[in-house]
């Protein structure tokens, strides 16, 4: 139900049905690529040939041999076509597709319904032969889809699940750049800041030192790992605890290092701007509640959402307003909708929320994000057909009694 999270092989989708890395051995010598300037991707401005090396060399590890399947807008091929440049340049093979606003609406506006739960044979076929995936956000306009049949969009979601799974289970490495905070100027008004300010943050989170993001990450990796039982609360009703005992923890560090090779699945995405620690908690565990100040949902402001859990589930749903388009694309989602699925921790000390904003994203250092229905993504196996994500900014984390998180700080 939200799409700000979603495996970059939903983007393939978009072509036919519309929804949401550095590897074992480096290119020799790998090239140091310049920092990306501070504006949208699509702009002029832009140093399209660093932004393209820092990510098929740095991010996706691309080497020799590799099938490389690059997916953009219209409005970024300069920045594909630099990434298929520089993947051929290193022996490797692109393969680039391009869509729009316009064709994604389309896609839905004049192709049958019908079709909305056939078998996606293309992207199959594309997951069987790629090594990797490189994804760049292309949609500016957050309401997008508003008056799409909720039943349909949750048909398109579930055909797109087994591409999802099967390029899972094949360790595609895969990169996002947008990762939910790509700087338009629709995501910019409905956070209630200066479009230039978001693109600035955008870029200095894009450009973080990853080498101190990986330190960062193995240090909230060993306390989640050690941990039995995790608290969230915040000054806004929230207070909920959830069992996290034994449960694998990934991270999206901005590098996919040979151990994140080896072990495959959720550990070789990543989506820029990085700086995300996550694991799927027990399940069956979560009780209380979460209140969320702001939920965008289709370019709308949910205020004041109240979600209820027991014994792992959501039972109750409500907010002060704005509630019913959720609601409905909610009930239209299939089986797995309701379970808590992914705790969600930001590490990225250079995406900074600008104070008095309603400005959220899952990256900033401290934020905390909670998301119910599938978590394939986050290494689960709920595949259901909805999810959501729900940012809770300000909050205070607690791990077996020990400080995490403190009002939006990261402790560690």
């Amino acid at each position: 139900m939200n799409p700000s999270r979603r495996p970059v092989t939903c983007w393939l989708l978009a072509l036919s049905a519309v929804v949401g890395l550095a590897g074992c051995s480096q290119p020799s010598p790998e090239p140091k690529p310049a920092e990306a300037k501070p504006v949208a991707t699509s702009a002029p401005a832009v140093d399209t040939k660093a932004l393209a090396a820092k990510i098929v060399h740095k991010n996706a590890g691309v080497k020799e041999g590799d099938i490389v399947v690059i997916f953009g807008g219209g409005k970024d091929l300069p920045l594909l076509e630099d990434l298929a440049v520089e993947v051929r340049k290193s022996g490797a093979f692109p393969l680039v597709n391009a869509a729009s606003e316009q064709l994604s609406r389309r896609m839905v506006d004049e192709v049958p319904e019908k079709y909305d739960s056939q078998k996606p044979t293309l992207d199959m076929k594309l997951m069987e032969m790629a090594d990797v995936l490189i994804s760049a956000d292309y949609v500016e306009h957050n309401d997008l889809m508003a008056g799409v049949p909720p039943a349909r969009l949750a048909a398109r979601s579930a055909a797109s699940q087994p591409v999802t799974q099967l390029a899972l289970k094949r360790g595609v490495r895969q990169v996002n750049l947008g990762n939910g905070l790509l700087p338009t100027a629709d995501t910019a008004k409905q956070f209630g800041v200066p479009q230039d300010k978001l693109a600035e943050i955008y870029w200095a989170g894009v450009n973080t030192d990853y080498d101190k993001l990986q330190a960062k990450a193995q240090d909230v990796i060993k306390v989640l790992s050690a941990g039995k039982k995790v608290r969230i609360t915040n000054p806004n009703g929230t207070d909920l605890t959830v069992g996290i005992a034994g449960r694998p923890v990934f991270t999206s560090d901005g590098v996919i290092s040979a151990d994140d090779i080896k072990r495959g699945g959720a550990a070789v995405s990543v989506y820029l701007p990085a700086g995300e620690v996550y694991l799927t908690p027990v399940p069956g565990t979560a009780e209380g509640r979460i209140v969320v100040d702001h939920y965008f949902f289709q370019g709308k402001d949910v205020q004041k959402l109240e979600l209820t859990f027991a014994k792992g589930r959501l039972t109750d749903m409500k907010a002060a307003s704005g509630l019913e388009p959720l609601k409905a694309m909610y009930d239209a989602a299939n089986t797995g909708k309701d379970e808590l699925g992914v705790l969600d921790l930001g590490i990225n000390p250079d995406v900074q929320l600008v104070p008095g904003s309603r400005m959220v994203a899952w990256m900033p250092a401290g934020m905390v994000t909670i998301v119910t229905g599938n978590n394939i993504w986050a290494g689960g196996t709920n595949a259901s057909s909805g999810a959501l994500s729900p940012f809770l900014p300000g909050s205070s984390v607690e791990v077996d009694g020990q400080a995490l998180v403190k009002d939006g700080k990261l402790m560690k």
